[in-house]
């Protein structure tokens, strides 16, 4: 089969594949005939500095640390960018590559794509996967300097950026007003799980032994980490156990995250051993047997 080109990912805050939008994406463009190189951080189960995987070629590298103050975040994007930089010379010499497909957070991948724009021509797409200063207020910053800085990046991440894939109507309307994209450079591509996936998996019935006893269950699915709320999923679950006296409901948690440690203690501290579980990151039949049990969904990001 001819090569249609050849595409590189870089891709900051999770490895790949476990990062379900980037492994779609690319398994997509693998089969129209594309080339697939990326870059992408080590994490838990996915420790190999290179591999390949069907066919797309990983290359990975460690990260310092989980980042929490403004230094530290400093110290957690620079290494990062330095060594995506490598990693995309060895890319360039070992394989080529005709557009860099970069995904944020952070808003800083486009030094690298810039790099390559001018000197090689290369084409560069920014698939917007988070709202990057809405994310530092969420994370507990302010509206000063370092607000204002990351929307000066964001800005220049579009500015730079030959398309834009935005993952809703909302972050096309970013992409339009704060990054100044014009609508023909604008796509929407939604992330979503294969149907097939479930349609295959789902039982005849809920599995009742699932809920420990309980009579209602309420599970949250995703990553754990400080923007997502899951410690107001906690302090819910303190109201309703403790205060309201509800010994009838379990919680399950599907997933980790930087947060995951954080969450079990607080989870200990409230004493809700008894009604919230962890189950850590499930897939396949044992995560649809666990949605298919559950009474409710919830979603406990804070309203930002």
């Amino acid at each position: 089969m001819e090569i249609a080109g050849k595409i590189l990912f870089i891709v900051e805050n999770l490895p790949v594949p476990f990062d379900r939008r980037v492994w779609q994406e690319a398994n997509s463009l693998k089969k129209e005939g594309y080339e697939i190189s990326i870059i992408c951080p080590i994490g838990k189960g996915y420790e190999k500095k290179f591999e390949i995987i069907d066919d797309i070629y990983i290359y990975r590298h460690s990260l310092p640390l989980e980042a929490r103050l403004p230094s530290s975040y400093l110290l957690e994007y620079s290494y990062a960018l330095f060594w995506e930089f490598v990693l995309s010379l060895k890319v360039l010499i070992r394989r080529g590559f005709d557009v860099i497909h970069a995904c944020n957070p952070p808003d800083l991948i486009f030094l690298i794509c810039l790099f390559y724009k001018i000197l090689l021509r290369k084409k560069y797409v920014f698939d917007h996967h988070d709202i990057f200063p809405e994310m530092w207020l969420s994370k507990g910053g302010k509206e000063g300097f370092i607000y204002k800085l990351l929307l000066r990046l964001e800005r220049m991440t579009f500015k730079t950026s030959d398309i834009s894939l935005a993952t809703s109507n909302s972050y096309k309307e970013i992409a339009l007003t704060r990054g100044k994209k014009e609508e023909e450079d604008v796509f929407i591509v939604r992330s979503s799980p294969s149907i097939e996936n479930f349609k295959r998996f789902i039982p005849e019935k809920p599995n009742s032994a699932l809920k420990r006893g309980k009579k209602y269950m309420v599970g949250y699915v995703g990553v754990m980490a400080i923007q997502d709320g899951v410690d107001y999923l906690l302090r819910a679950a303190d109201y309703i156990v403790n205060e309201k006296r509800r010994d009838d409901i379990l919680f399950v948690l599907i997933g980790e995250g930087p947060e995951w440690s954080n969450l079990v203690k607080y989870a200990r501290e409230l004493r809700l051993h008894k009604n919230v579980i962890f189950t850590g990151w499930k897939q396949g039949k044992e995560l649809i047997d666990l949605l298919y049990a559950c009474d409710v969904g919830v979603c406990p990001e804070p309203n930002n």
